[in-house]
């Protein structure tokens, strides 16, 4: 029996078939879906979350060859197995070669099928994990050398290899998405589907689809079956990112998912289990929203259960170095630039710099900063050309330049280069307080309580807005 329900599509025109082989893959711990025609079991193909085809060849109306014809032009890998009571050499060629997995003769013994059914899934789940890792080699990869991010590595390691759920926190473009990645790359389900869903970019009004998915007819413009992001996600991980922009009201639903394992599609009649674990993001300050009621306690309490504190490039200045190199190599492969090399100046400007950003900001300051510079190596004129603006990493209250060595306690420093920080992106945007809080990753209403917090004047900036 599987470790996890398989979803078996069975093909065939005779109704006998059809019923027994749902009954024997049931029974064998798979969940089936039969279909007595070609052409509808393409659109459920393309509709829903198949894992194995299982279709007969001779059929009225389009034949399983021609089935497998279609599923090639509308792109679907999924492993098909043909079976057939009047089976040629020359059919069986020809399914071969349009990309059947295997193709068997009528009339099959349960024990044959179902083996073969286990030798496909198994041989299909390589072959993803291998095009995976691929895919992924060389692009997702978290770099380090300081000491913050030894400590945090240490942490992912020990919870990526268990089912517990984790909440990364992080400022804007600290990287949580590869964080996520990267403990499911490390954990029992890698060779399973990563799915993310960015909940502060989805509307609330299309939220619930997105997530459960809907029926055909479900709502207007519902043309078709939808397949939300927990089935999509079956077996793998679901890292919901920005979890505290989520409507409260669709937090309830998340919750019951949680707590259930199913989900209910918009519009559906019947529950669908999924066996997903649950990786979510947020650069909120998760506590004060269950304060306020924007966020409810009971979700809190299910998704932070080990939280992941993700350091800002400010406070993991070692890391610089190499995250220059890496982006500067990945840049050039990318355009078939040459490589270049960092002076020991170069890489102190880039040290100097506020960041505030992170390294999203840095991955596209060393792209503007290849563009610029002319020689093999690049020099610290290169880097202040390409940096938004030319300051060390603090500001003083009136936005010119003030020295890193700055005197008091840490939160006393840290409130004086914020204070600095924005003065000086107050400045360069006009006082305007939407591009201002654009520019340094913020919502518009932190960045107003950030000011009040630092005395920054926001009655008069809002008067000059």
């Amino acid at each position: 029996m599987p470790a996890a329900k398989a979803h078996v599509l069975i093909i065939d025109d005779d109704a006998n078939t059809l019923a027994s082989l749902a009954r024997a893959f049931r029974l064998a711990g798979y969940e089936a879906t039969v279909c007595d025609n070609a052409a509808r079991a393409l659109e459920i193909a393309k509709a829903e979350r198949i894992d194995v085809i299982l279709s007969d060849v001779v059929m009225p109306g389009k034949d399983g060859i021609a089935f497998l014809e279609d599923m090639k032009a509308a792109g679907i890998s999924t492993p098909a197995i043909m079976m057939s009571g009047q089976a040629t050499i020359e059919m069986a060629v020809r399914a071969t070669r349009l990309g059947a997995a295997d193709f068997l003769e009528k009339p099959i013994s349960t024990e044959k099928l179902l083996l073969t059914i286990e030798n496909s899934l198994r041989i299909a789940r390589l072959e993803l994990e291998n095009r995976d890792l691929r895919k992924r080699l060389g692009r997702h990869q978290i770099l380090w050398a300081s000491a913050a991010m030894k400590q945090f590595m240490e942490q992912l390691e020990r919870v990526a290899a268990s089912e517990t759920r984790v909440c990364i926190r992080g400022e804007t473009g600290t990287g949580k998405e590869l964080v996520a990645r990267t403990i499911h790359e490390k954990s029992a389900r890698r060779s399973e589907p990563f799915v993310t869903l960015n909940c502060a970019a989805i509307p609330a009004e299309l939220m619930e689809s997105e997530l459960f998915g809907h029926e055909k007819g479900s709502f207007t413009g519902a043309a078709s079956r939808h397949v939300g992001k927990f089935e999509q996600a079956h077996r793998g991980t679901f890292f919901l990112d920005e979890i505290g922009d989520m409507p409260v009201a669709m937090q309830a639903k998340l919750l019951r998912v949680l707590e259930e394992g199913e989900i209910e599609r918009v519009g559906g009649d019947r529950p669908t289990p999924v066996d997903v674990r649950v990786i979510v993001a947020t650069h909120r300050d998760l506590e004060n929203q269950v304060k306020q009621g924007s966020f409810r306690e009971d979700l809190y309490h299910r998704v932070y259960v080990f939280p992941l504190m993700l350091p800002p490039l400010r406070e993991r200045r070692e890391d610089i170095p190499v995250l220059a190199a890496h982006f500067a190599r990945q840049v050039a492969d990318q355009n078939s630039w040459k490589t270049k090399t960092f002076s020991a100046e170069a890489i102190e400007e880039l040290e100097n710099y506020a960041w505030p950003g992170n390294v999203r900001e840095l991955r596209n300051v060393i792209e503007r900063v290849l563009l610029l510079s002319t020689g093999d190596t690049i020099q610290a004129g290169d880097v202040r050309l390409a940096l938004p603006q030319a300051r060390p990493a603090g500001g003083t209250g009136d936005g010119t330049v003030a020295s890193t060595s700055a005197t008091g306690t840490l939160a006393e420093r840290s409130a004086h280069f914020e204070r600095g920080t924005i003065l000086e992106e107050l400045k360069r945007h006009g006082n305007h307080m939407t591009n201002t809080a654009k520019a340094l990753g913020l919502e518009r209403s932190h960045l107003y309580k950030k000011c009040q917090q630092l005395g920054i004047d926001v009655h008069a900036i809002r008067n000059s807005e």
